[in-house]
């Protein structure tokens, strides 16, 4: 999840929140998007999709990786990274309306989810944020994809960030549910005040071998619980539940699950050809491309203070607050506000 035990948390714990408000410009071209969207029953804003047009496999780096496609060949392309332990379907309502705009929609599983699966039985099933961010531009190599803009939420804004920080051309612009979660091995050894611990539980329970065992056996039950907390005012039914689930029975997601978490205490080694990368990421590096930052203002999940990361991004940036209880998952739960986010970050 935004879990990264970073300066960024240390700082929010601290820093009085600022005055936020949604910016409601660019409502036209999302109405027109919308209007343009096949009919379904329901707005493609409100949930009416349960699936995506297409499904493809592309050898990219380490992985052969399973993606949705939506949208024109030839449109501007969006890539949109799902978080953890959530799967593409996060974006299932976002992608037909930005294919309606025009854009060439690329949703991803990530390494361990869906039908992503690894090259080689050798390669480490690893969950270090380098390794995913790298498997996102690999993907873009991969789709002959000079530059994109790319948005996530949880593990997804995370690679997305890491994208922008430090492969800015490949990035025409970024949006990042949650700012700024690059985070670092030696800020996240620094112990947290108790209340601030106490919400990453489920990090301490994977460092142990209960934990991974307890993980392994109740999957699905585990994803649930962190969908409940971290999301308390959506509605989710069983269904919707169940859709994106059957993307966590990935013969490799418990392994790169533990591994992040691991990771990110010290208590996992990364690997060797992502040292230079990380070192990099340590330093908390700005990001210049133009940005919008989206809150739920009912975010469950542990989540920095859109104050204390302001000054990362270092190009024209916005900070955008989603209201009427949405959650942790918030292309799923407010996608209008997620698609028009990326329609805007466009136009910087």
């Amino acid at each position: 999840m935004s879990e990264q035990i970073d300066q960024q948390r240390r700082t929010f714990l601290t820093v009085s929140a600022v005055g936020l408000a949604v910016v409601p410009f660019g409502l036209a071209s999302l109405a027109h998007a919308e209007a343009a969207a096949p009919a379904t029953g329901k707005s493609a804003a409100i949930g009416g999709h349960t699936s995506f047009k297409a499904l493809k496999h592309i050898k990219a780096g380490v992985l052969d990786v399973a993606y949705a496609e939506d949208g024109p060949a030839d449109g501007k392309p969006v890539l949109l990274l799902h978080g953890w332990p959530y799967d593409i379907h996060s974006f299932v309502d976002v992608a037909p309306i930005l294919a309606a705009a025009g854009y060439r929609v690329i949703v991803p599983y990530l390494r361990g989810y869906g039908d992503t699966r690894f090259l080689s039985i050798d390669t480490k099933r690893n969950g270090q944020q380098a390794a995913l961010a790298v498997d996102a531009i690999a993907l873009l190599d991969a789709l002959k994809i000079k530059q994109a803009i790319v948005a996530g939420f949880d593990w997804g804004a995370r690679t997305a960030d890491i994208m922008a920080a430090l492969w800015p051309e490949r990035c025409k612009a970024l949006v990042s549910v949650s700012g700024y979660l690059i985070g670092s091995q030696p800020l996240n050894r620094a112990p947290l005040p108790p209340k601030a611990e106490l919400q990453w539980w489920y990090q301490f329970y994977f460092a142990t071998p209960r934990g991974e065992a307890g993980y392994a056996k109740y999957t699905h039950d585990f994803a649930r619980l962190i969908w409940e907390t971290a999301s308390p005012k959506w509605r989710f039914d069983d269904t919707t539940f169940a859709r994106s689930a059957a993307a966590l029975d990935n013969p490799d997601h418990v392994a790169v699950s533990i591994h992040n978490y691991r990771w990110r205490l010290g208590l996992a080694e990364g690997e060797a050809r992502y040292d230079e990368l990380e070192q990099k990421l340590a330093a908390l590096p700005g990001i210049g491309v133009p940005t919008i930052t989206l809150e739920g203002d009912a975010n469950g999940a542990p989540h920095p203070d859109p104050g204390a990361y302001a000054k990362r991004f270092t190009g024209k940036h916005e900070h955008r607050l989603v209201g009427g209880g949405v959650g942790h998952n918030l292309p799923q739960e407010a996608p209008r506000d997620f698609a028009q986010a990326i329609i805007d970050v466009d136009r910087f």
